[in-house]
C-alpha cells in the first residue's frame, strides 16, 4: 500500500511539472529608469516588473528579466536570442527591423520625451541650446539635425543623475531624457525638485511603450487581452508610479 501511495503522489507531482507554464527571457535595459523600470543592484523593478509579473501570474507562465545595456539588447532581441523585449516601439532602429516579423502589443505606457532647463531659460528657445546633455544609448531625435550642423554639441555621460546635475550646474543648457524619469530623479534621488523643468516648447517626442517579440505572436495576443480584461489594475499601477 505504501508503495502504491508513493507511486501516485510521485505521479501527481509529475503532472503538476508538466503543466505548469514555460518561462520567457524577457529583454529590459540595464538602466535606472524608474518609475518606468530600473536594474540597480541587479533587480529589475518598477512599474513593467509589477506589469508584466502580474500578466504572467494570470497565465501560469514565468519571465526571467535579462537586463542588458540598449545596444546589445537590440542586437540579442534582432538576432533571435530573447522571447520578448521591452520597452519597445517599430519606429526604433527602424531600417534594422526589415525582413524580421515583429509582433507588436498594444500601447502599454505613453511617454514624452525632451529637454529639461534652468527655470530661467524655460521658453527661451531651441536657439539657447549650445551645449545638450543626454545618457550614452540614448538617441536625441528630435535634434539631430542641429547636430549634424554643429549648431548643438552633445555631452554624453553614463546615468541620469550625472546628465541632470550638468544641467543644474549649467555645464549643459539642456538635458534630454524622458519627462518622468527627470522628474523623478529631480524629486526623489537628487532631492532639488524644481532645479530644473520641462519644456514643452521645445521640440519633444510623444509615443507608446510596446512588449514585443519575433517568436510568441500568441502571447502578445494574450497580453493585449490582458490589458483589456485587467484595465483598472493597469491604471491603478500606472497611478501609482505616476505614469500615463
Amino acid at each position: 500500500m505504501r508503495k502504491l501511495l508513493t507511486v501516485g503522489l510521485l505521479v501527481i507531482l509529475g503532472c503538476g511539472k508538466a503543466v505548469a507554464g514555460p518561462t520567457y527571457v524577457l529583454g529590459v535595459e540595464a538602466l535606472n529608469y524608474y518609475p518606468h523600470y530600473s536594474n540597480e543592484g541587479g533587480q529589475y523593478s518598477g512599474f513593467a516588473r509589477e506589469l508584466f509579473d502580474s500578466f504572467a501570474k494570470t497565465k501560469g507562465y514565468s519571465f526571467e528579466y535579462r537586463a542588458l545595456p540598449v545596444a546589445r539588447l537590440y542586437e540579442s532581441f534582432f538576432a533571435g536570442e530573447l522571447d520578448f523585449k521591452y520597452p519597445d516601439n517599430q519606429q526604433w532602429q527602424a531600417a534594422k527591423r526589415k525582413g524580421l516579423s515583429v509582433s507588436y502589443s498594444d500601447p502599454v505606457v505613453s511617454y514624452t520625451d525632451g529637454v529639461l532647463v534652468l527655470p530661467a531659460n524655460k521658453g527661451k528657445g531651441v536657439e539657447q541650446l549650445k551645449q545638450l546633455g543626454t545618457v550614452r544609448g540614448f538617441t536625441p531625435w528630435d535634434y539631430l539635425g542641429l547636430v549634424d550642423k554643429g549648431q548643438i554639441k552633445l555631452q554624453e555621460v553614463n546615468s541620469f543623475q550625472q546628465s541632470l546635475l550638468q544641467g543644474i550646474n549649467n555645464r549643459v543648457n539642456g538635458v534630454y531624457m524622458n519627462a518622468e524619469v527627470g522628474r523623478y530623479q529631480l524629486n526623489t534621488v537628487l532631492k532639488q525638485p524644481d532645479a530644473l523643468v520641462f519644456d514643452e516648447a521645445l521640440p519633444n517626442s510623444k509615443g507608446f511603450y510596446t512588449l514585443s517579440t519575433t517568436k510568441h505572436a500568441q502571447v502578445i495576443d494574450e497580453f493585449n487581452q490582458f490589458l483589456k480584461e485587467h484595465s483598472a489594475e493597469v491604471a491603478a499601477l500606472k497611478t501609482k508610479y505616476g505614469l500615463q
